[in-house]
This record gives structure tokens, C-alpha cells and sequence, in this order.
């Protein structure tokens, strides 16, 4: 099966993430002047596409919040901490979809609950198929690429501290941005 080759019927199957060659990551603006790139870089992740019924299928995602990492210690500590992710009380960022539509060919509606720091509130992504193929190893993978922005006070992340020339040193509005990679766990 090569990309030019590839249907949407090819995408059909259980899958598992790959946490080596897939992206969780975050974009926030910080004090109203430039924006902080960050990921979670542990993570797992399952799902079943069924392309004939989309409704049947599912995706299940579970990041584990210390894994978090902007590549600045004491920025990230302080995320861990309970001014945001709380991480000692809540170790785990969960994802659980509740619906799922073809929106295009190749385009995917994910609709589920994230829940953060104990609270669930509903999120809905639109997600791309990038492509299929078999890999050396055998594995055939699919890539998926999709975002959404969202209040990140919906899930009470409300720490912030006011600048002395106005606004905010952390937005409210956070990007999320998702490149994946599935391992097709299947024979279909």
C-alpha cells in the first residue's frame, strides 16, 4: 500500500498511538507579547476508525500531566504545581471520545470529554489524515494532524498574575496541537 494508492477504507481498524513519532503539545501566549511552545511526552493512546459507520468508533487518550515540558525547569514545576495542573492530585489528562463523523474524505470530527484536574468539559477537534503506509518493520501506521483552541479556565486552570504595563502574564486562550501516529493493531 503506497500513499497514492491509499483509500479511505484502508484506514479501517484498531490502532494504538506512538508516543516516539506522535505530538501532545500546547501553545500559550505569554505576557501579551510571545507564545510558549509545549508537549507531554508520555502518553498513551487507543482507538477503533469504523469508515462505513463512524459513530462506531471510539479513541481513548491518557497523558500523564509530569511528563510536561516547555524546556524551561522552573516554568514547567510550575505548571506541575497546584497553581495549574495540580499534578500530585491529578496525575492524568484523560480524553474519551463520545462521537465520531466523517466530515470530508480524509477529515475526521472527534467529539469526546477532556478531563483535566478532576473536571470534564466537552471538546470537539477536527482531525486530518496524513497518510498511510507500512513501515520497515511491517507496521502499518496512519498519521493524523489536528487543533483546536480552548479556555484553559473551562477546566480551572485560572492562575494568572496582571503585568504592570496591563494584561496578563499567561492567556486564557491555549492552542492544542496534535500530530499522530497510529500503529494499525489488526489484521483488517
Amino acid at each position: 500500500m503506497t500513499a497514492s494508492t491509499q483509500t479511505i477504507t484502508d484506514l479501517a481498524g484498531d490502532y494504538q498511538l506512538d508516543p516516539a513519532h506522535s505530538r501532545l503539545g500546547f501553545v500559550a501566549r505569554h505576557a501579551m507579547v510571545t507564545k510558549v511552545r509545549g508537549q507531554f511526552t508520555d502518553f498513551e493512546g487507543t482507538g477503533h476508525l469504523d469508515v462505513t459507520d463512524p459513530s462506531r468508533s471510539t479513541v481513548e487518550v491518557r497523558i500523564t500531566v509530569a511528563s510536561l515540558s516547555t524546556q524551561q525547569q522552573q516554568r514547567d514545576d510550575h505548571l506541575r504545581s497546584a497553581d495549574f495542573f495540580d499534578v500530585e492530585n491529578y496525575p492524568e489528562i484523560v480524553f474519551r471520545s463520545t462521537a465520531i463523523e466523517r466530515v470530508a474524505d480524509g477529515t475526521f470530527r472527534v467529539s469526546g470529554d477532556l478531563t483535566i484536574n478532576g473536571g470534564s468539559k466537552p471538546l470537539t477537534i477536527d482531525f486530518e489524515s496524513t497518510g498511510l503506509a507500512k513501515d520497515p518493520f511491517g507496521n502499518v501506521r496512519a498519521g493524523f494532524e489536528g487543533s483546536v483552541q480552548v479556555n484553559r479556565k473551562d477546566w480551572g486552570l485560572v492562575w494568572n498574575a496582571a503585568l504592570e504595563t496591563g494584561g496578563v502574564l499567561v492567556s486564557d486562550k491555549v492552542t492544542l496541537e496534535l500530530d499522530l501516529s497510529a500503529i494499525k493493531t489488526d489484521a483488517s
